[in-house]
């Protein structure tokens, strides 16, 4: 059978999925429900772009925020697209940790996002976007804490009066002891879907020198995925009161359209204009190269 062949540009299909949580569900987080302030707005103004460009959009805000309805928005966008087209997806909300029990990661920790009912592992996320076929174009953005490219000592500290997007060590170990089968089984499970050939999803990460830009692919990548988040591992994203820090600084580059440039000088900008305790990260994975030199958003 013949490989597709790339859509043209005025033809690509665009989907979105905007994912928000101004809390979680202290069941499923043993008693803590994490509150933010900023992230249902960041989601909210996230979807606002994509839906002036075009995109059909999916709005998920903390209690639709689930795993189930981000897990089936994914994998519906995954069937649907086809080359030249394009998947935004945006976070914004608590990162957290649990431990690494296939021995993926150097540092023993499998990195998360906090959805509402729970958590989605780092290798669930980048093996559900492995399952987008060759020539889809994916965009994703994470306003939320993460930590995995080093190993460290002890998590990163917020400043005074801040609040960051950050599940505390401890409740993350609490969550974890509390709900260990099963997140160890969604582990087992993605490693024997993959079969057996589960790679650190932070690889990429490690690869990130000062410019904070690499390309690097995550075993076999078919699409190309260009993943932007809020912080280094070193520090924290930091919640606001409309958006988080990095969203706020993306939206004042964008300017409701009027930036002029590609998806490396729109991270170059950001970066620029956010303070030393947070900078922005930007990595690649799959055939990235010519998706960089597109105009960010553009379907």
């Amino acid at each position: 059978m013949a490989a597709k062949k790339p859509k043209p540009g005025n033809d690509a299909t665009a989907l979105s999925l905007h994912i928000g949580l101004n809390a979680v569900s202290a069941a499923a987080y043993e008693g803590w429900d994490g509150p933010l302030a900023a992230c249902e707005f960041d989601a909210s103004d996230m979807a606002a772009i994509a839906k002036a460009k075009g995109m059909t959009s999916t709005l998920l805000l903390t209690k639709k925020a689930t795993r189930a309805n981000v897990l089936a928005a994914i994998r519906g966008a995954a069937k649907a697209l086809q080359p030249g087209d394009l998947f935004f997806m945006s976070y914004s909300g608590h990162g957290g940790q649990v431990p690494d029990i296939d021995h993926d990661e150097k540092d023993r920790k499998d990195e998360t996002w906090c959805l509402f009912d729970g958590q989605l592992i780092d290798d669930e996320l980048y093996f559900e976007l492995s399952k987008f076929g060759a020539g889809v174009r994916i965009l994703v953005l994470s306003d939320s804490c993460h930590s995995g490219t080093v190993t460290r000592d002890r998590p990163p500290i917020p400043p005074p009066g801040t609040r960051a997007r950050l599940m505390p060590a401890g409740v993350a170990m609490r969550v974890y002891e509390a709900h260990k089968a099963f997140y160890d089984k969604l582990q087992n499970d993605v490693a024997k879907a993959a079969g057996g050939q589960v790679t650190d999803p932070d690889a990429a990460l490690s690869q990130v020198g000062t410019a904070g830009q690499a390309s690097t692919v995550i075993g076999e990548f078919k699409p190309s995925v260009i993943l932007m988040s809020g912080c280094q591992d070193n520090q924290v994203s930091l919640d606001g009161d409309h958006n988080g820090a990095f969203t706020e600084q993306l939206l004042k580059v964008w300017n409701h359209g009027a930036f002029e440039g590609t998806y490396g000088s729109f991270h170059a900008r950001i970066r620029a204009g956010m303070p030393a305790s947070q900078s922005p990260n930007l990595f690649v994975l799959g055939p990235a190269a010519g998706f960089l030199k597109q105009a960010p958003f553009a379907t």
